[in-house]
C-alpha cells in the first residue's frame, strides 16, 4: 500500500483513530488487542510491517476500512510488543536510546520481540543498554541463550564474555600467580584466597576443559619461580621460630605460608611440575619439624601442626605414588622423619577437645596409613626391617601389618631362590 512520505512522527500519535490507516492486531490465545497505528511509521521502523503493507504481500485484511496487520505472540510478549509500537512513535529529535530501558530482563524481552518484528532502532537501543550494565548471573544464563541467534548487530552485547587470546590470558594468568604467592598485608588475604581459587580453577580440567593447559613453558617457567620465592619465605620463618618459637606474628605468618603451601602443591600438581616442590620440602622438613615440637599444646599450635601434617601428606603421596621419583636413601630419610610425627599427631589429635579445630577427618588418616605402607614397601628389605621393628615396639596408628606380610613373604620368596 502507499505510505505517506509527507507525514512526520510528530504529527501522529498511536491509537488516533481519526488518522490512522493500519490497524495492528496483537494476538494472543485470550486477547485480540487492536491498535490504531500509521502505515509511515510503521514501515519505516519495521521489516515485519513493511513486507506486510507492501504491494507485494499476497493478502491485505481490512479492518474498520483500514489495512490490518495481525501480530501473533505469547502471553508473557503481549505487554513487550505494545510498548516496542509505542517506541516507534517517538519523535525523530528523541530517537529510542538505551536510557529508555530500566532493567535487564525487560531490555532482554523487548530484544527478542523487536528482533521478531524487524525493528533494528529498538534492536539497537536494546542491545547497547544490555552492553552496558552489569548482569546477575541468572540474566547472562538468558543472555547466553538468545543473544548468540541474533547475528552480529548484537554481538558487541557478548564482548564481555568472549574468549581472550592465549598471551593476553598468560599475562593475567602469571600476574595473578605472583599476587597469589606474595605475602600481602592481612588487608588483601581475602583478595589473596580469591586469586587462588580462580587460579585453580583456571587449570582445572571440567566440561569445557582448562583455560590454560599445563604444557607451556613460559607459565612453568614463572609459576616454579613464584614457588620458589613462597619456599624462600618458608626457610626465613622456620630459622626466626627456631630462635623464638613464641613469636606470635611469626607464627601467623607461618600459618599463612602453610596455607599457601597446600595450594601451590595442587597446582603444580595439575601441571605436572612437582619435583622441585618435593625437593626443597624434604630439605626443610627436619627443621620444619623442629619448630613445631617446641610449640607449646594450644589452640592455634595445634592447628600449626596439623596444616603442616597437610603438606606433609601430600608430599609423601606424591613421594610413595611415584608421582615425583627419589632414590632409595631419600625415600627412606622422608620416612623416618615424617612417621614419628604422624604418630605423635594421631596420638595428640585424639586426646583433644577442641571443638573450633579442625580435627583430622577419617580420610586423611587412613591416606597417610597407606601412603606410609606404599613407601614403606619401595626401601630395600633391610630399611624396611628396621622400620618395622621399631614400630612393633608399639603397634598403634598408622598400621603396618600389611607392609610386614609382605615382607615377610618376599623374605621367604627371596632365600628359596638363593
Amino acid at each position: 500500500m502507499d505510505s505517506h512520505p509527507n507525514e512526520s512522527k510528530a504529527s501522529s500519535r498511536i491509537d488516533d483513530r481519526l488518522t490512522s490507516d493500519v490497524v495492528v492486531r496483537l494476538r494472543t490465545q485470550d486477547r485480540d488487542h487492536r491498535v490504531y497505528c500509521h502505515s509511515h511509521i510503521l514501515v519505516r521502523q519495521s521489516k515485519y510491517f513493511a513486507e506486510r503493507l507492501s504491494d507485494t504481500w499476497p493478502e491485505c485484511q481490512i479492518l474498520d476500512s483500514r489495512n490490518c496487520v495481525e501480530v501473533h505472540c505469547e502471553e508473557n510478549d503481549f505487554d513487550h510488543t505494545l510498548h516496542i509500537l509505542r517506541l516507534l512513535y517517538l519523535s525523530s529529535d528523541s530517537s529510542v536510546n538505551a536510557d529508555f530501558f530500566h532493567d535487564v530482563r525487560t531490555a532482554l524481552d523487548i530484544l527478542q520481540a523487536a528482533f521478531k518484528l524487524g525493528c533494528p532502532e529498538v534492536v539497537t537501543a536494546c542491545a547497547e543498554y544490555l552492553e552496558a550494565v552489569p548482569w546477575e548471573e541468572d540474566e547472562e544464563e538468558d543472555i547466553l541463550k538468545v543473544i548468540p541467534n541474533m547475528g552480529p548487530e548484537v554481538g558487541p552485547v557478548l564482548a564481555r564474555v568472549q574468549p581472550v587470546i592465549p598471551s593476553v590470558m598468560i599475562k593475567l594468568f602469571l600476574s595473578a600467580m605472583q599476587f597469589a604467592t606474595s605475602s600481602p598485608p592481612d588487608s588483601l588475604n581475602d583478595i589473596k584466597r580469591t586469586a587462588q581459587e580462580q587460579l585453580d580453577d583456571m587449570l582445572t580440567k571440567d566440561n569445557n576443559g582448562p583455560l590454560l593447559t599445563a604444557d607451556n613453558n613460559e607459565i612453568k617457567l614463572e609459576v616454579v619461580q613464584c614457588i620458589k620465592r613462597l619456599h624462600d619465605r618458608l626457610s626465613e620463618l622456620v630459622e626466626s621460630l627456631q630462635c623464638d618459637s613464641e613469636d606470635s606474628k611469626m607464627l601467623v605468618s607461618f600459618k599463612w605460608c602453610l596455607s599457601d603451601l597446600s595450594w601451590a602443591f595442587q597446582i603444580l600438581s595439575k601441571m605436572e611440575i612437582l619435583r622441585d616442590f618435593v625437593h626443597r620440602w624434604m630439605q626443610i622438613s627436619f627443621k620444619i619439624l623442629k619448630v613445631v615440637q617446641k610449640l607449646s599444646i594450644e589452640k592455634e599450635t595445634i592447628l600449626i601442626r596439623v596444616m603442616v601434617l597437610d603438606v606433609a601428606a601430600m608430599v609423601l603421596d606424591a613421594i610413595a605414588y611415584g608421582k615425583v621419583v627419589l632414590p632409595a636413601t631419600e625415600r627412606l630419610h622422608m620416612t623416618k622423619v615424617w612417621l614419628p610425627f604422624v604418630r605423635e599427631m594421631r596420638s595428640l589429635i585424639d586426646t583433644l577437645s577442641y571443638n573450633e579445630i579442625r580435627i583430622i577427618d577419617d580420610e586423611m588418616w587412613m591416606l597417610l596409613e597407606s601412603v606410609f605402607v606404599s613407601l614403606i614397601l619401595t626401601l630395600p628389605s633391610a630399611d624396611q626391617a628396621e622400620i618395622l621393628t621399631e614400630w612393633w615396639r608399639k603397634p598403634t596408628y598408622p598400621d603396618l601389618s600389611e607392609a610386614f606380610e609382605t615382607w615377610c613373604y618376599r623374605s621367604k620368596v627371596a632365600r628359596r631362590k638363593r
